[in-house]
């Protein structure tokens, strides 16, 4: 046999073994790569989650939570994004929701929503997790706060026919001179739910000195959406003084609002809301736990006026004249 014969037949003999191989095992031949799981691409978060009020009641809050996660590399299923809410102060859990996704492929970030339901009191922790086939690959915090200013947005009355602060005379205590003013303060409820509970304290300061003459606090509830109001209290005051009149009002502690206004009881001066103090004699005992003042300021006039009897025209050098004149009018009266 020749070589070349010879070297054919090596050929075809190692093609029919190649060829048995392949029959017997298909995956002999085939990528090693193939034959191992595929690798999930990365997946974390893309944007931190931005918080917006929802839909608010008289005790609670809806949260709406927006959040985007990323995603790179081959496609990644079995993904999942928890949110929680926990009370700031105490840690406890309050509330959560678990939002699963579809596969996620290429590189991209998709969006995220949810909305979960919290107790409108406090500040809270929402914390963010994402999980990949069951376990956590990134984690986000954020805290928000002032949750029981949402849905009611009570404010003092702007109007010029309404005025936020309408002060009257109640009643006058001549004798203890003291004069009892009724302070009524118009409230409007502009926000989508009625009001809770809310706080109006009143303050009167005399206006010279900026002391405080009185301080009363009322409540008021129950302020419909668009609605408007009135708190009214009473106050007694030392007569014959100006006031500034300020009232604030107050949600669970919380300042909301606060408006000014006057009270002229001095006859012979006013003031406006906006007049800044003067310097201005005043008797401190007025002040003092109501008791009547009116005694101190008549001693006080009475200390600082002095009394004249002299005859009003009549000076020393006219007496003097007047006494020149007398004596000559004698000395010629002695002649005759």
């Amino acid at each position: 046999m020749s070589r070349e014969r010879r070297l054919t037949a090596g050929a075809v003999a190692v093609l029919l073994v190649a060829l048995l191989g392949v029959a017997a095992g298909p995956g002999v031949l085939a990528d090693p790569a193939a034959d191992g799981p595929v690798r999930p691409g990365p997946v974390a978060i893309a944007e931190s989650p931005a918080i917006a009020p929802g839909e608010v009641d008289g005790a609670t809050a809806t949260l709406t939570l927006h959040t985007r996660i990323g995603h790179r590399g081959n496609p990644t299923d079995n993904v999942s994004v928890r949110f929680r809410a926990y009370d700031a102060e105490s840690g406890l859990l309050t509330t959560e929701r678990t939002v699963d996704l579809d596969e996620l492929t290429g590189d991209r970030s998709v969006a995220v929503n949810a909305t979960i339901e919290v107790p409108r009191e406090g500040g809270y922790v929402i914390e963010t997790v994402v999980f990949r086939e069951g376990e956590v690959v990134d984690r986000d915090r954020t805290q928000v706060s002032g949750l029981e200013a949402l849905g009611t947005e009570v404010r003092f009355t702007e109007s010029e026919a309404v005025p936020p602060l309408s002060v009257s005379v109640a009643s006058v205590d001549e004798g203890a001179n003291r004069t009892t003013l009724a302070v009524a303060a118009s409230l409007t409820n502009g926000g989508a739910v009625s009001s809770e509970d809310l706080r109006v304290e009143v303050i009167l300061r005399q206006a010279e000195s900026n002391l405080v003459a009185a301080r009363q606090s009322t409540t008021v509830a129950d302020i419909g959406p668009g609605r408007t109001a009135d708190a009214t209290t009473e106050v007694s005051v030392p007569s014959d003084y100006n006031y500034y009149v300020d009232a604030a009002v107050y949600r669970d502690g919380v300042l909301v609002d606060t408006a000014r206004s006057v009270a002229n009881l001095d006859p012979t001066e006013t003031i406006s809301a906006n007049e800044t103090t003067r310097e201005v004699e005043f008797e401190v005992g007025d002040f003092a736990g109501g008791d009547d003042g009116a005694g101190d300021r008549m001693t006080e006039a009475a200390e600082g006026t002095e009394t004249s009897t002299a005859t009003p025209g009549f000076g020393p050098a006219l007496a003097v004249v007047a006494l020149a004149g007398a004596a000559l009018l004698a000395r010629r009266r002695t002649r005759r």
